[in-house]
């Protein structure tokens, strides 16, 4: 039997700083995520997000009891937020909001970078001469790394061609030829639904590797313009547990 991912993430070079960057950024991104699709709706015409009652910073409302239990035994979770499409004024608006959720993940995941830059030449003292304490440093240093590591990963995996994330609704708009020969027939919807658990199952692992390589290297990128010269940060890359 596999060690609880709780045990895991405390065991791994993050420690418990780790542990609550991953509680805190699970949640808050898909709450975001799925308000960046809620948003989008409203603008294009459609109130179902509202009438339902989705327009709200509560977990629970995006997520249900089944996601949270899922994520309190397996350290993952997902979210929904209801649409109706027939309600969208423009021809290509199920496109927006489709890409709305990806979107403010790149958003979240850019603020994390941007922070990252920002906050270790100040917390090493690289700035003004005055460093910050060590462990105040590295927490918020593992925050802003797990924060852009998650959100890369969430937008990465959500923008995959594969029902029912957001990717399949932009190649249903811009190829529905392809979308109909994949999910008109029995066939092609025992196809999507192999491809769609090879995904997250193994799939998962090689898109938390290319997110965390990405925001790794955007960070150091980042850091070589606030600190020039910098090769390295105290607090170590993080890693999915």
């Amino acid at each position: 039997m596999g060690t609880w991912w709780v045990t895991s993430a405390l065991d791994s070079g993050g420690g418990p700083a780790f542990l609550i960057a991953w509680i805190i950024w699970v949640i808050g991104a898909i709450v975001l995520h799925e308000l960046g699709h809620g948003w989008a709706a409203l603008s294009c015409g459609d109130d179902t997000p509202r009438l339902s009652g989705h327009m709200t910073w509560n977990p629970l409302v995006h997520m249900g009891w089944m996601s949270l239990i899922v994520f309190a035994l397996l350290g993952i979770a997902w979210g929904a937020m209801p649409v109706n499409p027939a309600r969208f004024r423009g021809r290509y608006d199920d496109v927006v909001v489709s890409l709305a959720g990806p979107m403010m993940n790149v958003a979240l995941a850019l603020a994390c970078i941007i922070g990252c830059a920002l906050w270790i030449p100040l917390a090493t003292g690289a700035w003004f001469g005055s460093a910050v304490p060590s462990t105040l440093g590295y927490n918020l240093e593992m925050f802003l790394r797990v924060g852009a590591m998650l959100n890369v990963t969430l937008a990465l995996f959500n923008l995959l061609p594969v029902p029912p994330l957001d990717g399949s609704r932009v190649l249903m708009a811009f190829f529905p030829g392809v979308a109909r020969a994949l999910m008109g027939t029995e066939l092609g919807r025992l196809a999507m639904v192999i491809v769609f658990v090879l995904v997250f199952t193994g799939g998962s692992g090689v898109v938390f590797s290319l997110a965390a390589r990405a925001s790794n290297r955007a960070i150091e990128s980042a850091l070589r313009l606030t600190m020039p010269g910098s090769t390295s940060s105290p607090a170590a890359s993080p890693s999915v547990p």
